[in-house]
């Protein structure tokens, strides 16, 4: 029974469903991302690289691409835990030619990168001239993966960052702009205490007794108080390669 409840709870992660408010603990910041991922996904078209593509959990949304290019970060860990990837960075150099993609998906991978102007000078290379980049980048989050967890990107940064290296943004979206940034940062602070807790059964108890009342609420209020954009979880952004890294 358990192993298959883990196996649920992994499908649940990046797409979560109504029993997400039970068993995930990063509900609402997931949920709006991929909602996000998914308004914007019509622009991504032609040969596409997903950057960082871990298990490749944005994948299905994408229905106007020609070929889907999963790359990762090559190490001995990636190498065992990621099973469908199709070529390996080796943290320098993209292993394609110039301007071999049309589109370019980067999700949750930017704050990993010690160094973002080598590395976005790559994606500048490898996308072709009016290439699109859907990319997203937690602004208000834990540190997490650690130790390689670099950097927070606010909005003003990743439009210097983006129009330094070539790219124009068309739309921007910031998620969670309102008081489930309180709940969700809350439900993440319970859920980092309770990582020392073997038992898989008692932590679910505890997600459904602590965690999912307060991603309730945070629904709730949401609906009644106003919004707050310079207070979000993650950037959105959808850009435009308007010309090659010098």
């Amino acid at each position: 029974m358990i192993p298959k409840l883990k196996l649920y709870v992994r499908k649940q992660q990046f797409n979560p469903g109504l029993l997400g408010i039970f068993i995930n603990p990063f509900y609402t910041v997931r949920k709006e991302l991929r909602r996000a991922m998914i308004r914007l996904s019509s622009h991504v078209t032609g040969r596409t690289l997903d950057v960082g593509c871990g298990e490749k959990p944005y994948e299905n949304i994408f229905s106007n691409i020609s070929e889907y290019v999963g790359m990762e970060y090559d190490s001995p860990k990636n190498r065992s835990r990621f099973k469908n990837i199709n070529s390996w960075y080796d943290g320098k150099h993209f292993p394609f030619d110039g301007n071999s993609f049309d589109s370019i998906i980067l999700t949750q991978v930017l704050e990993h990168v010690f160094n973002p102007d080598e590395f976005l000078a790559e994606i500048n290379r490898v996308t072709k001239n009016n290439g699109l980049l859907l990319m997203s980048a937690p602004f208000v989050w834990d540190e997490h993966e650690q130790p390689w967890d670099y950097a927070r990107y606010s909005s003003f940064g990743l439009k210097h960052l983006l129009k330094k290296h070539g790219f124009e943004i068309i739309e921007h979206i910031k998620t969670v702009s309102d008081v489930r940034v309180i709940s969700q940062l809350t439900a993440c602070y319970i859920h980092k205490k309770l990582a020392g807790i073997r038992s898989y059964r008692i932590k679910m108890i505890f997600y459904v007794l602590l965690i999912s009342p307060l991603t309730i609420i945070g629904t709730i209020l949401s609906q009644i108080l106003p919004a707050n954009m310079d207070l979000y979880m993650d950037n959105v952004v959808l850009a435009r390669k308007i010309h090659s890294h010098d």
